[in-house]
């Protein structure tokens, strides 16, 4: 058992953003060991179909179990979406996604019972953010707004540009008119232009960042199923880091957002798995 508790957590996403989940899970459970994996050759997933990001996804788990991982934490609000359903039926490992921890906490967190979700387009057309939060109350309204350039801008690292908030106030529009108080932020990405999201809906909406839940909801998970590690944490490499492209530019974007100092990024051949 004690070899199990030892095991890393697998945490994947199409990209760079997932690292916003890794972030949360270093913060909150720092005795971890993690193995992150970033499909940076086929990013981004939003507009790709149901049918690929499950292919995808099985084949990312497939390369995780040969890093004998405890866990796995779809850290993509678009697999989470569209492939955690049939991926964890299809494994012997505890699994988790972004979607039900943020959606949860949305639904604690509304007074008025109107939802703001910006996400990609695919999952805002999904509709699991919808149908996760209308199980819990029928009653409350889900206002989605696909904002596909965000991913890019947020990768280009144009956090605070002129061109970013005007995108941002344009996306943020149509959910402000509707009289939200709740906005979540469904796409990883997103977190990292929460200040600016911030400063555009001001302080009459509650931003849920599902990455902060999505760590509470792990440990809770591992607590449960007797797989939190014990001790401290380990001093040489706790973290390993997995692209299938472009092993620099990750390296970087993970140095500018993580609390931990990422010393190499190993690319590897997705598509053999």
């Amino acid at each position: 058992m004690k070899q199990l508790k030892d095991a890393p957590i697998g945490v994947f996403d199409s990209g760079v953003g997932g690292l916003t989940v890794a972030r949360e899970i270093m913060r909150n459970l720092p005795q971890e060991k993690i193995v992150y994996f970033g499909d940076t050759a086929r990013v981004p997933y939003g507009s790709k179909s149901k049918e690929t990001i499950i292919r995808y996804s099985r084949q990312i788990v497939r390369f995780l179990k040969t890093q004998n991982v405890k866990a796995i934490v779809v850290a993509c609000n678009t697999a989470s979406a569209l492939a955690l359903e049939t991926i964890s039926a299809e494994t012997n490992l505890p699994m988790i996604g972004v979607v039900e921890p943020g959606a949860k906490v949305a639904v604690e967190t509304t007074r008025n019972k109107k939802i703001g979700l910006i996400g990609t387009r695919a999952t805002v057309k999904s509709g699991l953010y919808q149908k996760v939060i209308q199980k819990s109350d029928p009653e409350i309204q889900v206002i989605g707004q696909p904002c596909p350039l965000f991913v890019p801008l947020v990768e280009e690292g144009w956090l605070k540009d002129e061109i970013t908030v005007a995108v941002a106030r344009r996306y943020l529009e149509p959910l402000l008119q509707q009289e939200i108080d709740t906005l979540i932020l469904g796409c990883t990405h997103y977190p990292l232009l929460r200040s600016l999201l911030k400063e555009l809906v001001g302080d009459q909406v509650t931003l849920v960042n599902p990455a902060y839940e999505t760590a509470l909801e792990l440990k809770r998970m591992l607590e449960e199923q007797g797989l939190l590690r014990e001790g401290k944490k380990e001093e040489e490499f706790p973290y390993r880091f997995f692209v299938s492209d472009e092993e620099e530019y990750f390296q970087k974007f993970a140095n500018s957002i993580l609390p931990y100092d990422v010393k190499s990024t190993k690319q590897i051949q997705i598509e053999e798995y």
